[in-house]
């Protein structure tokens, strides 16, 4: 990745930010299919420097970023994968450039699971994210078969037992909305976790619904208006009050 403050070649800038190769990056500057702020540029060795530039390729502007923070509205019937098995991928519903600068999800959502998702291509956000050790809280709306009850309320706020787990996982908060729906709060992010407690409290989860990750939740803040399919990218306040600093 191109540095902030040292000229750089351009097809070396479209590169980093996914673009194709350097060579493919060579051909869509002479051909001219590349503008820089607005101006037409066919000279490849051309010397930018990031990170005040706007990329138009084709009629479609990107400015450039040193990392890509995005939040995508998941739909169903899409897998957190690059090689997906059964169903379309999440990256079929990003720009194909993203993909080729390394965009991955921030953990993962089941296929049938909906709602926000975060990606990036900055590891250390991801981690700080994703690892368990960090105990993102992770809020969902969950559809149940079967009616709910204070025991099960009680049961996830005091812990259930999973199998092969050591000890019990509590949810951080779990409020009943109507006799088959429930918010509920957990930090862990183990495997299929929140459908495990559910059985394991004596339900069943028929729907899955991601209303928050932190402190970002859909349809607030930077995310107002965005609908299922699409993404947008998380601002510098969002990213602050998800307690990250990029570098």
């Amino acid at each position: 990745m191109p540095t902030l403050d040292k000229p750089q070649p351009l097809e070396r800038l479209l590169q980093s930010q996914g673009f194709g190769s350097r060579k493919a990056c060579r051909q869509l500057v002479e051909t001219g299919q590349v503008k820089v702020n607005g101006h037409p540029c066919s000279q490849a060795n051309t010397l930018f420097t990031p990170p005040s530039l706007t990329f138009t390729i084709n009629a479609a502007s990107w400015p450039w970023r040193r990392h890509l923070y995005l939040a995508l509205y998941k739909p169903a019937g899409f897998e957190c994968s690059r090689a997906p098995q059964h169903h379309s991928s999440i990256f079929s519903l990003l720009p194909p450039h993203f993909m080729e600068r390394g965009v991955q999800p921030v953990g993962r959502l089941d296929a049938d699971t909906t709602g926000l998702l975060l990606l990036t291509d900055d590891g250390n956000f991801n981690h700080a994210l994703a690892s368990p050790k960090r105990h993102v809280p992770k809020t969902y709306r969950v559809a149940v078969r079967h009616p709910v009850d204070e025991a099960q309320i009680s049961a996830l706020l005091t812990g259930v037992q999973l199998h092969d787990e050591p000890a019990p996982l509590v949810a951080l908060a779990a409020e009943k909305l109507t006799d088959t729906t429930l918010d509920l709060t957990i930090d862990q992010g183990k495997y299929h976790q929140v459908k495990r407690m559910l059985a394991a409290a004596g339900n069943r989860v028929e729907g899955l619904h991601r209303l928050a990750m932190g402190t970002l939740q859909l349809d607030e803040g930077c995310l107002v208006g965005l609908t299922e399919g699409q993404w947008r990218e998380i601002d510098a306040t969002a990213l602050s009050q998800l307690g990250y600093t990029p570098s």
